[in-house]
């Protein structure tokens, strides 16, 4: 993983290599204080040396003003770094996801996913810029300031060495317990994010249930979750902290006494000046000290976000699956042979051992009560999942054999459960083309009936729908999905409940346009209206995943069978209204 994360600093090595520079002459520079004070004690103030005493403190003052300098090019370049780090990170997930197959998104829900992607890259992005610099910056203070308190007094040195490796020790075994507190943090506020993306992407149905006083509850259930972890990390950095500053505190503790004891006994080679020199330098040593025990948090909090990331990222991709043929032209011959199908390898298929036929040019109608199967015979054409068993055939070929992305691209789609993106009707309609002409658009629009409407909006194509089209009323935003459609114009079309949203003239108006396009292609219908239905080449009635009736409507019906019961059920009323 380490590997991996120092893998984004490749593009910005230039910038990394100066950021590390100034951060090396910050770290450097600031010896120059405890250095000038020794001379000062030592030798220019009890040798009257006035002009050295000024010349040093000028000097102090010029040094620090370029250490300002530098610390604007660490802090503004550095942060510049790693925020294009962590863009390049947000373009390698969203990338990622994009690859992923439907059935990854079947279990993971978005607000984790979002979770991933705003607040642990961020996390990452602030160690990708601060961990190097406060590593090298603190960790050559340390060793430089130790170095240089040897020189004024070995044995007080020597002391201090004691005491450090009992300070990386406490820093170790704590280490261990926030890697597991900040993995558990970060999924309850996944869990947060996912409860809240989940309310306000439901609001209006709580609303319209009343059901505001549910919502809290639930969300006070991820929130107390939170809470105690965050409680448990919490606990973990004080005990850490009041440990580790404990053990800083201590270091003033030895060398005040120590050093005391040897003044008091008058040690040879121990002077008031050496040891006031040392007293004033041990700050130095102590500072970047607690600047390494606070770089804990964020390593841990980075490392546990990068963990989820890289997570993401070795997911299995969809491409694994791609055939290795381009589908070019599309004669619209569709056959399932005995296909089987379920989600995550249960051994109760949705679908077992489907087979049927499908001429170019034939619309095939699947009914049957829901949750029978019809629409996971449509999820299976455009390869969303893969089977367990069998074949589907397009034009005698293996749809395996061809990649997704040639294949999808000959396949329309319309389903009940519309979903358009924010933006305009002219974003969303074009979705189905983006390179289609004016006129193009245009024609779409009318086939599917929306032109008057679109008319007579003062923005007209342009006009914005709002997030998921929540501006549009559900047979607008149909007849939008249609006319994405239309502008495809794929050679074939599945259409899942496709006019369920309209009301009886518009569903009309539609069904006449839908019937204009389904003209020489091959067609799967999903429905439960009968004026959908009647006419199709063939219908397939669907029950417990499997195909019990196959036929035209008047066969069927003169069968006796399922088809008939169905249709006396659910259709019957329908036709005497008519």
């Amino acid at each position: 993983m380490f590997k991996r994360f120092i893998a984004y600093y490749k593009p910005h090595k230039k910038i990394f290599i100066l950021d590390m520079s100034a951060s090396f002459l910050i770290a450097a520079i600031g010896m120059g204080y405890p250095v000038l004070t020794q001379y000062m004690l030592n030798d220019w103030i009890p040798n009257k040396n006035l002009s050295l005493v000024i010349i040093g403190s000028v000097s102090l003052l010029l040094v620090y003003i370029i250490r300002a300098l530098l610390r604007y090019f660490v802090q503004y370049y550095g942060h510049v770094m790693g925020h294009q780090m962590q863009a390049t990170m947000r373009t390698d997930l969203f990338n990622k996801l994009q690859k992923l197959p439907y059935s990854y998104y079947d279990t993971h829900e978005t607000g984790v996913i979002n979770s991933t992607m705003v607040n642990d890259l961020f996390d990452i992005s602030e160690l990708a810029h601060h961990g190097p610099e406060n590593i090298l910056v603190a960790g050559l203070t340390v060793i430089g300031s130790l170095i240089y308190l040897y020189t004024i007094n070995w044995i007080l040195g020597l002391i201090l060495t004691a005491v450090v490796p009992i300070l990386f020790y406490v820093t170790w075994y704590f280490r261990k317990q926030f890697a597991i507190s900040w993995r558990k943090s970060r999924k309850a506020t996944a869990k947060i994010n996912a409860r809240m993306e989940s309310s306000i992407t439901g609001i209006r149905v709580t609303k319209a249930f009343t059901n505001e006083k549910l919502e809290q509850e639930k969300f006070e259930v991820c929130n107390n979750e939170y809470l105690d972890v965050r409680s448990q990390i919490l606990g973990s950095m004080g005990r850490f902290f009041s440990i580790s500053q404990f053990l800083t505190d201590l270091f003033n503790v030895i060398v005040l006494l120590v050093g005391g004891l040897f003044i008091y006994f008058e040690m040879p080679h121990f002077e008031v000046a050496e040891y006031s020199v040392f007293v004033i330098s041990i700050s130095l040593f102590i500072t970047p000290i607690n600047q390494l025990l606070n770089f804990i948090e964020m390593l841990e909090t980075a490392s546990s976000g990068f963990e989820r990331f890289i997570n993401i990222l070795d997911e299995e991709e969809e491409t694994k699956f791609n055939g290795p043929n381009e589908l070019t032209n599309v004669y619209g011959d569709l056959v399932f042979d005995d296909v089987c199908f379920s989600y995550d390898n249960k051994e109760d298929g949705v679908l077992n051992h489907v087979s049927f036929s499908l001429e170019k040019g034939k619309t095939l109608a699947l009914v049957g009560a829901s949750g029978g199967g019809k629409t996971t015979i449509c999820h299976l054409i455009p390869r969303f999942y893969f089977l367990d068993k069998g074949k589907i055939l397009l034009d005698n070929v293996d749809i395996s054999e061809y990649t997704l992305s040639s294949l999808r691209s000959k396949i329309g789609i319309v389903q009940q459960d519309v979903f358009l993106f924010g933006g305009s009707i002219r974003d969303n309609v074009l979705y189905g083309n983006p390179t289609a002409s004016e006129e193009e658009l245009l024609e779409a629009c009318k086939k599917a009936k929306i032109m008057d409407f679109i008319n007579s909006l003062p923005n007209g194509l342009d006009t914005d729908i709002g997030e998921r089209g929540v501006r549009l009323s559900g047979g607008q935003k149909q007849r939008i999905s249609i006319a994405r459609i239309f502008l495809k114009n794929p050679p074939i079309l599945i259409l899942d409940e496709a006019t369920s949203a309209l009301d009886n003239t518009t569903e009309l108006l539609i069904q006449n346009s839908l019937n204009e396009l389904s003209k020489g292609r091959t067609c799967i219908i999903v429905a439960h209206r009968l004026s959908t239905i009647k006419n199709a080449d063939v219908i397939a009635v669907v029950e417990e995943g499997q195909i019990k009736e196959m036929g035209t409507h008047n066969e069927l019906i003169n069968k006796h069978q399922r088809y008939e019961t169905l249709y006396n059920l659910q259709f019957r009323t329908e036709e005497e209204r008519s």
